[in-house]
């Protein structure tokens, strides 16, 4: 399987391929079609994995990525239900040391998922709309 692009740029998982036409697949919509192969040409230094990816909402996949583990998932679903929720909230209410806390609350804040906020005059956290949107996305 490789990625390739029709005339108007659009972008296709090769699956099959014969002398005049070959079968592709549209990542993002699943629809598979037969185009001719003079249509198609490939697109080099593109992983058919990551074009697959394309298949997952952008938001669901930054959250996939960021939250490598159970747990960083859960304190994220946790801030997204709960939130936002203070340093020392999230500190007293889940089983993670302030260190682990503080690397997982800056990964999240680095992909964009989450956003400091002011809960009851301290430093706090919440979900941005990408990360609800993202776990709107998951949770379907």
């Amino acid at each position: 399987m490789r990625t390739v692009r029709d005339d108007d740029g659009t972008r296709y998982l090769l699956l099959k391929e014969s002398t005049e036409s070959s079968l592709v697949r549209n990542p993002e919509t699943g629809e598979q079609r037969h185009l001719p192969n003079a249509d198609l040409e490939p697109v080099d230094g593109e992983s058919a994995l990551a074009t697959a990816a394309e298949g997952v909402p952008d938001t669901a996949r930054q959250v996939i990525t960021a939250a490598h583990d159970d747990r960083a998932l859960g304190l994220l679903v946790e801030l997204d239900e709960r939130g936002p929720l203070s340093v020392a909230e999230l500190l007293s209410a889940y089983d993670l040391c302030e260190s682990d806390l503080h690397g997982l609350l800056g990964e999240f804040r680095a992909a964009g998922l989450l956003d400091e906020a002011t809960v009851h005059g301290q430093r706090g956290y919440d979900t941005t709309d990408t990360a609800s949107d993202g776990l709107a996305h998951l949770r379907d």
